[in-house]
C-alpha cells in the first residue's frame, strides 16, 4: 500500500561528560500502510528509543525521519505536537487510564484534547468503544476492568482522530497470554482492514504470529 514512515540512517546518542552511549545506531527502516511491524530484541537493545523517534517524541542525533513524505526531524519543536496529533496514536504497556474516569470519559478526554466539538464527545467515544468491543463497559471504572479490557480502551484512545500510524510499546506486557493474543489480533485487524500502519515493540515471542514483518535489534542495530 506504500510507505507512510521512513527512518534513514537514524542514530540516537546520549552523552554525559566523556561518556557516549549509542542507544540506536544507524538504523534505516520503513513502515508500510496495512502492515504490523514487530520490533524485537533484548532489554537495552534500543527498541523503545527507536519507537520514540518514530513517533517524533525523541529527535535523532543523526539521520532523517520522514512522515508521510515530510522530513520532520528538522522541524521546530513547536511544530512536532501537531505532527504527533495528525499522524500518530500511541499505546503503552501501563494503559495510562485515569482511575477517576469511566471508560467512556477516558476517551472523551482525548477527544476534547484533540479539538472535537463538546456535543460530539459522548457519541465519538461510544463509537470507539464499540469498535474495540467494549460498548457494554462504557461506564465502568478502570478498577473494575481486566487488563485486556484496559488495554483495549487504551487502543480506542489511540484511534482518536483516525491516525494513519499506531505505535505500541509492549502492549501485552501486563497481560496473560490469552488477553495478549486478543490485543495483538486487534492491532493486526486494524492494520489489515483499515489500511493503517502499526509498529509494535515486544519481548513476547508469541507476537511474531501477528506480525507481517519482524525486525530484531541488538545493541542499537538491526541484526535481522
Amino acid at each position: 500500500m506504500g510507505s507512510i514512515l521512513e527512518l534513514r540512517g537514524v542514530s540516537k546518542i546520549y552523552r554525559e561528560g566523556r561518556n557516549e552511549v549509542r542507544a540506536v545506531d544507524t538504523v534505516s527502516l520503513d513502515l508500510q500502510k496495512g502492515e504490523l511491524l514487530l520490533l524485537m530484541g533484548p532489554s537495552g537493545s534500543g527498541k523503545t528509543t527507536l519507537l520514540s523517534m518514530m513517533g517524533c517524541i525523541l529527535r535523532p542525533t543523526d539521520g532523517e525521519i520522514v512522515v508521510d513524505g515530510t522530513v520532520v526531524d528538522h522541524l521546530e519543536e513547536e511544530a512536532l505536537p501537531d505532527v504527533r496529533k495528525r499522524h500518530f496514536g500511541f499505546v503503552f504497556q501501563s494503559f495510562n487510564l485515569f482511575p477517576s474516569l469511566t471508560a467512556v470519559e477516558n476517551i472523551e478526554l482525548v477527544l476534547r484534547m484533540k479539538g472535537h466539538e463538546k456535543k460530539l464527545l459522548r457519541t465519538g467515544a461510544l463509537a470507539l468503544l464499540e469498535k474495540v468491543g467494549l460498548l457494554d463497559r462504557a461506564h465502568f471504572y478502570p478498577r473494575d476492568l481486566s487488563g485486556g479490557q484496559k488495554q483495549r480502551i487504551a487502543f480506542a484512545r489511540a484511534l482518536v482522530g483516525d491516525p494513519p500510524i499506531i505505535l505500541a510499546d509492549e502492549p501485552t506486557a501486563n497481560l496473560d497470554s490469552k488477553r495478549g493474543r486478543e490485543v495483538l489480533a486487534l492491532l493486526k485487524r486494524h492494520a489489515a482492514e483499515q489500511g493503517k500502519a502499526v509498529a509494535v515493540v515486544s519481548h513476547d515471542p508469541k507476537a511474531e504470529a501477528a506480525a507481517d514483518r519482524v525486525i530484531f535489534l541488538e545493541d542499537g542495530r538491526i541484526r535481522a
